[in-house]
């Protein structure tokens, strides 16, 4: 039976917590510290009880005996005197010696009061004293003075032989008292050996008890979390592989599993995640592959549709110049469209070539006067501007690091937009300003043009996109969608503000540095989510 009782005991302590540990191992301590306590306290009363006892008791008594035996031989010094002379000088000490007696007498009945072994001694004591002064004292005392007392001579060997009684009741008594005294200090002695064994014992138990607690601590808490970290840190090292090693009281065991597991768990995330970033690399260079072929193919294939658009047009014009009035009127109407097609083409063409280029061609960065490059582009697009009688104003623009023809390229379409798409009888007045926004530099082109409804916010960025007829308004649909290609490019966002009603307002961001690797926008999300309005 004793042997099977060892693995459960062991398996009860194994499910003690930090908590448990520390309420038995603080419970015992504090019965032992309170044991302690207890008998030292114990101890220092019995030392305090027997000092008190020697002090105020034993020494006071034995005192005072002495005392009391000395007024009683003051007092037969004096009848001996007065009976052998009958000077009554004789009869002051022994007057004296009565009073002393009487004194001395009562202070010993209170200091031994209770012990009734030392008092039956001074029982004893005045039993005979009084013997002595019955029979020669008072009598020897009360005789006639002048002349010495026949008392004297006729009871001397009675009164030697009483008061020799008395000597012996007084000696008995003292003997008794220094025993008791003797007794009391020794008692006393053992009781402060006692009590110094005992603080040096209480000294000894604190000091294990504090080596015990430093100890336990040590084993159960500060042990297992050091070797907690330490396979933490590990594993934050990136050896993700590092198994949590369980040590100490049961919940600190149990948390170093739910660290493992949490590590199994993130092993097997982080393979997943690998895998899935692998896949999403091939395919990352799929798409870079594809999205490079297909520039190659639209530079290539409106680079060679240029020669014979170029044919179709010149033919098309010399037949409108030489044949134009004699044919009909349906011929003639042929000959138009055959015209504005080749033309509206080759201008397809142009563009689409242009926006093909975009982070191709042209990508030589360099610090860019933005002031500068839109007054350029105000000046190349003077006709268009004076025709329409727009007003063109700006807030002061920074300098970036940026292709210069992409920043005029942007500004072109931006700027060429807002005039054209203008209200009728109304002149163009168009606003450009720039804000600082943390890394990134904020601009705005406002309008008080036709606008764009919210539902087209996202598709007039779609390329070759338009809200418009050709007859409306010309162009390729191509703009927008150079501009936002233009703005990614250079690490920003663009979009139309959906809060403002008069007119358009297209906001845009661009890095003061161009981005490295693949072109992402760096716009935090939160700024991300209120630049680009859904519809």
């Amino acid at each position: 039976m004793t042997g099977d009782q060892g693995p459960p005991r062991a398996r009860g302590l194994a499910t003690w917590t930090t908590r448990r540990w520390l309420r038995v191992g603080v419970a015992t301590a504090l019965v032992v510290l309170a044991l302690l306590g207890a008998a030292g306290a114990w101890v220092l009363g019995r030392t305090a009880s027997l000092s008190e006892e020697l002090v105020d008791t034993r020494s006071p008594a034995l005192t005072t005996s002495f005392r009391l035996e000395s007024a009683l031989l003051n007092q037969e010094t004096g009848i001996r005197g007065y009976g052998l002379t009958g000077t009554p000088e004789f009869l002051t000490p022994y007057q004296k010696g009565l009073a002393e007696e009487k004194e001395f007498t009562t202070r010993l009945q209170e200091l031994l009061r209770g012990d009734r072994a030392s008092l039956a001694d001074l029982e004893a004591v005045r039993i005979a004293v009084e013997a002595w002064q019955e029979r020669i004292a008072r009598p020897i005392a009360a005789s006639p003075g002048g002349e010495p007392s026949p008392l004297t001579a006729e009871r001397a060997a009675e009164g030697r032989t009483a008061f020799d009684g008395v000597r012996a009741a007084m000696l008995a008594q003292q003997e008794r008292l220094r025993t008791d005294r003797a007794e009391a200090r020794e008692d006393l002695l053992a009781t402060m050996t006692l009590r110094n064994w005992l603080f040096v014992t209480i000294g000894a138990v604190i000091v294990l008890l504090a080596i015990l607690v430093f100890e336990g601590l040590r084993r159960g808490i500060t042990t297992p979390l050091e070797q907690l970290g330490a396979d933490a840190r590990t594993i934050a090292g990136g050896d993700f592989g590092h198994p949590i090693t369980s040590t100490g009281p049961a919940d600190l065991r149990h948390l170093s599993g739910e660290i493992d597991f949490m590590r199994r768990r993130l092993v097997r995330e982080l393979a997943f995640t690998e895998e899935a970033r692998q896949r999403l690399n091939a395919q990352a260079a799929d798409l870079q592959r594809s999205n490079a072929e297909l520039e190659q193919f639209a530079y290539v294939a409106s680079h060679d549709l240029q020669e014979p658009l170029r044919k179709i047009s010149s033919f098309t014009q010399l037949l409108q110049r030489r044949y134009g009035g004699q044919l009909d009127a349906k011929a003639d109407q042929y000959i138009d469209y055959a015209v504005d097609g080749a033309n509206r083409m080759q201008t397809l063409i142009n563009d689409l070539l242009d926006f093909s280029r975009v982070g191709r061609v042209h990508h030589a960065h360099q610090d860019v006067d933005l002031d500068k490059v839109l007054k350029r582009t105000l000046s190349s697009l003077d006709v268009s501007i004076e025709e329409a009688g727009a007003v063109i104003t700006s807030d002061p623009l920074p300098t970036i690091a940026a292709d210069p023809t992409q920043m005029g390229m942007l500004w072109q379409n931006l700027i060429a937009n807002a005039v054209k798409f203008r209200r009728p009888d109304t002149a163009p007045e168009i606003h450009v300003t720039a804000t600082r926004e943390d890394v990134l530099w904020r601009f705005t082109v406002t309008d008080n043009g036709i606008g764009i409804d919210p539902e087209y916010a996202e598709k007039v960025f779609v390329i070759f996109q338009r809200l418009h007829t050709k007859d409306t308004y010309t162009g390729s649909g191509i703009g927008l969608a150079m501009c936002k290609k233009i703005v990614e490019f250079q690490g920003g966002t663009i979009a139309v503000d959906p809060d403002h009603r008069d007119g358009t307002r297209i906001t845009f961001t661009l890095a003061p540095e161009p981005p490295q690797g693949p072109v992402a926008s760096v716009l935090p999300e939160a700024t991300r989510a209120g630049a680009e309005p859904q519809p």
